[in-house]
């Protein structure tokens, strides 16, 4: 049996991180290469808030495109792609899995990447050797649903196969300034909520963040890039007795507000 592989919490910030790696870009290539290279990799398997769906649903094609699902960014931009391949027999075992834990999945043969999964994955593995494959983050379901989902695919960590959830530890795009200047407090305040929770393995706080966590409204107008936080919290089974605490692979904060936090659970 394989060793057991970490989950991993990653900001994808703005669609221009895959032109500017910044620290946090940097961060996570040399994490890879340590705690997930490539002779240990069967597969990754990302939930991005890019693709929000009535249910959960998983990525089939064994060659999906890569999506710019988004618009008014420099042309350079638009010309990468991110050349992984599927793998329909793993996306077969994701939707056992689903459905063993009494979860409603359906496969969807047409999805491409969306800059969610794509755009860290190029820095994480730039040369997309190793098969990608989406689960969609289904709207409108509490956090523990989300958590659910998580634990149910945790099985996977032993058998070569990383799991990540893509998101933003802040994500307020009214906020977002151009220019250079100082970190907004709100940000360091929530995201040091988040962390000393991570910390507490205090999984009711966190699930009920909406309420608890200081300025969670501000950080995050609409909540879809945090809740894909739950999804690593469940497949790391994280929040029991003795469970792992996190691992901090990047702090970094970009346009004074975007914070780019990500971790690892082992």
């Amino acid at each position: 049996m394989a060793e057991r592989l970490p989950v991993l919490f990653v900001s994808h910030g703005s669609p221009m991180f895959a032109l500017h790696p910044g620290s946090t870009g940097q961060a996570l290539n040399a994490w890879m290469q340590v705690n997930a290279p490539l002779e240990h990799l069967r597969g990754v398997v990302v939930m991005s808030p890019h693709w929000m769906s009535r249910g959960v649903e998983v990525m089939t094609q064994p060659h999906p495109p890569t999506w710019h699902d988004f618009g008014g960014f420099p042309a350079a931009l638009y010309e990468l792609q991110y050349p992984a391949r599927g793998e329909p027999a793993l996306a077969e075992q994701i939707l056992n899995l689903l459905h063993e834990a009494g979860i409603s999945a359906v496969g969807d043969g047409q999805r491409p990447f969306d800059h969610g999964a794509w755009v860290p994955m190029r820095h994480m593995l730039p040369s997309a050797q190793v098969p990608l494959i989406q689960v969609s983050l289904p709207a409108d379901v509490q956090t523990a649903e989300i958590f659910a989902i998580g634990q149910a695919l945790s099985p996977l960590r032993e058998q070569g196969v990383l799991l990540m959830g893509s998101g933003s530890m802040t994500h307020n795009l009214y906020e977002l300034r151009r220019e250079d200047g100082p970190t907004e407090p709100y940000v360091l305040e929530f995201c040091a909520w988040v962390e000393d929770h991570l910390r507490q393995g205090d999984l009711a706080s966190l699930l009920d963040y909406r309420h608890r966590a200081p300025h969670a409204e501000r950080a995050h107008p609409t909540d879809e890039h945090f809740r894909t936080i739950f999804f690593a919290l469940g497949a790391a089974n994280w929040g029991q007795v003795g469970g792992p605490a996190p691992e901090y692979i990047s702090h970094e904060v970009v346009y004074q507000s975007l914070s780019m936090d990500a971790f690892s659970l082992h």
